[in-house]
């Protein structure tokens, strides 16, 4: 993600529209040639973030699976107590029942649903409505770094990690600003959410990622 000089910064802000570019001008002052600056770093910023990200949703809801495995099969999302377990509230924008129904019937696999369930779902099972079923006796094995937490702090805190790390997907895969946010403090709470589940994947994702050095570079 190297950083690039543009060269002709009215014809790239005429591109990228008067009401987006409006938005970064405000934010240098008045100054277009920095506001192009801070888009592109911003656009940089965005796209080292989803690495570690990545990482941190797929360890996590592997863990949930390996947790609702061991209470109700491997087959859980065609359990029907599991599924009467999870809220199914009405006139709100997601529905958990609703989302694990339509996408088992279109995956046939376990695997296939916990690819395309909503990262909401996910959040979601971090909630204390599932505390005896589940996490009580199972979240600090699944997640063995979290040192010196109950079950139900761990389980919080997982939950306030997910609902920051799902403000931010959500504005990245919008490609919306998010150069206003404690972005320090975002790739923090990313990685610790991939070492409380694993710290040789932790190190792996601190090898690779690259949101620590273009943090460095903002103009």
């Amino acid at each position: 993600m190297p950083f690039a000089k543009p060269t002709n910064e009215a014809a790239i802000r005429r591109v990228l529209s008067a009401p987006r570019s409006s938005t970064y001008v405000a934010a240098t002052g008045g100054d277009t040639t920095k506001a192009v600056d801070l888009y592109g770093w911003n656009a940089r910023i965005s796209a080292a973030l989803m690495l570690p990200s990545h990482f941190a949703e797929v360890s996590t809801r592997n863990a949930v699976s390996d947790a609702l495995s061991t209470v109700y099969g491997p087959q859980w999302p065609w359990d029907n107590t599991f599924e009467q377990s999870l809220p199914s509230p009405n006139g709100r924008p997601f529905n958990p029942q609703r989302d694990l129904r339509e996408t088992r019937r279109r995956e046939p696999t376990t695997g296939k649903v916990i690819a395309e369930l909503k990262f909401a779902f996910w959040q979601g099972m971090f909630t204390a409505r599932h505390d005896v079923r589940i996490w009580n006796h199972q979240i600090l094995t699944l997640f063995p770094n979290a040192s010196g937490m109950t079950a139900e702090q761990l389980r919080r805190r997982i939950y306030d990690d997910l609902e920051a790390i799902r403000k931010l997907r959500n504005r990245i895969a919008h490609h919306e600003p998010i150069f206003s946010r404690n972005l320090g403090d975002d790739l923090m709470r990313i990685l610790e959410l991939i070492e409380l589940r694993s710290t040789p994947t932790a190190d792996w994702v601190f090898a690779m990622e690259e949101a620590s050095n273009v943090l460095g570079e903002r103009p």
